[in-house]
């Protein structure tokens, strides 16, 4: 049977592009999933803020090692995890590769940013020496136990060095070896129809409301070349709000009976994470 890496892999050849959600715990892992995603993608903002932080490279390996593991056991499809920066230096890759290779996801993207990382829409980002992006490509290349275990290389270049200079990033880590190439937050529709025809696939693009990136649709990014469509916070903003909403209401009435309409009713509460199987394997087992 092949390993996750494999499958997505496959996913990408055959969809054309394929569409990643972004996931963060795993609710919403086995949200996206019973909606029908075929591969989904493990935000590491989402995962931060869904623990109270913000996406400035606070959470540690273990705790993301941890949060991936119980993402990859609900989603039941190939994940793609956000290792932001690789935890530190070449050495610290190793580990961070070996550890998200064990937690079961398919592939990892590691970008090029200094420290402290932030969102890749967010002013003020700087960047790592091109030499020591290229040596963290490398070491997760050789750390991996997998062949098919998915290494994609982030440039975060074109907000803080500009597109010619995220272009000749881009070609230095696929002759590292990665296997997928992300140039984040490409800023023009023009932008985004050169990076496939300069660079070689596959190719991935972060495609989400409000950011720095022109919305453009799937079945144009197919066309221009780009493999894997990712939409990383969408679910998660969708969530922040409707909380935002109920919590107004029971603080201002005592219940939310104002924002019914927002409230999954009881019995979906319980079939998002399958509750009926659970209990027929319990009933069928002796508890």
């Amino acid at each position: 049977m092949p390993g996750p890496g494999a499958s997505l892999k496959r996913l990408m050849a055959e969809s054309a592009p394929l569409i990643a959600p972004g996931v963060y715990d795993g609710l919403s892992a086995a949200m996206a999933r019973r909606a029908g995603f075929a591969a989904i993608y493990a935000s590491g903002g989402a995962i931060a803020r869904s623990m109270g932080l913000p996406d400035l490279g606070l959470v540690t390996l273990s705790e993301m090692a941890q949060r991936l593991a119980q993402i990859v056991e609900a989603a039941g499809v190939p994940v793609l995890a956000d290792a932001d920066t690789g935890h530190g230096t070449a050495l610290h890759v190793r580990r961070t590769v070996r550890s998200f290779e064990a937690a079961g996801v398919a592939g990892l993207h590691i970008e090029d940013q200094g420290f402290p990382k932030r969102c890749g829409h967010l002013a003020g980002k700087n960047l790592a020496p091109t030499g020591e992006m290229v040596g963290k490509i490398e070491a997760a290349v050789e750390a991996r136990r997998d062949p098919d275990f998915v290494i994609a290389a982030r440039s975060d270049a074109i907000a803080v060095e500009g597109f010619e200079a995220a272009m000749e990033r881009a070609a230095a880590y696929k002759a590292a070896g990665a296997d997928i190439l992300f140039i984040e937050a490409p800023e023009t529709e023009k932008q985004i129809e050169a990076i496939p025809a300069r660079l070689p696939g596959p190719l991935m693009i972060n495609m989400f409301r409000g950011g720095r990136t022109p919305q453009t649709s799937l079945e144009r990014l197919g066309a221009l070349g780009y493999g894997l469509v990712i939409i990383p916070s969408d679910l998660q903003r969708a969530t922040i709000l409707a909380m935002e909403r109920v919590l107004v209401a029971i603080r201002a009435d005592g219940d939310s009976a104002a924002v019914d309409a927002l409230l999954a009713p009881l019995p979906a509460r319980d079939e998002a994470v399958e509750q009926d199987d659970w209990l027929d394997f319990a009933a069928r087992h002796g508890g």
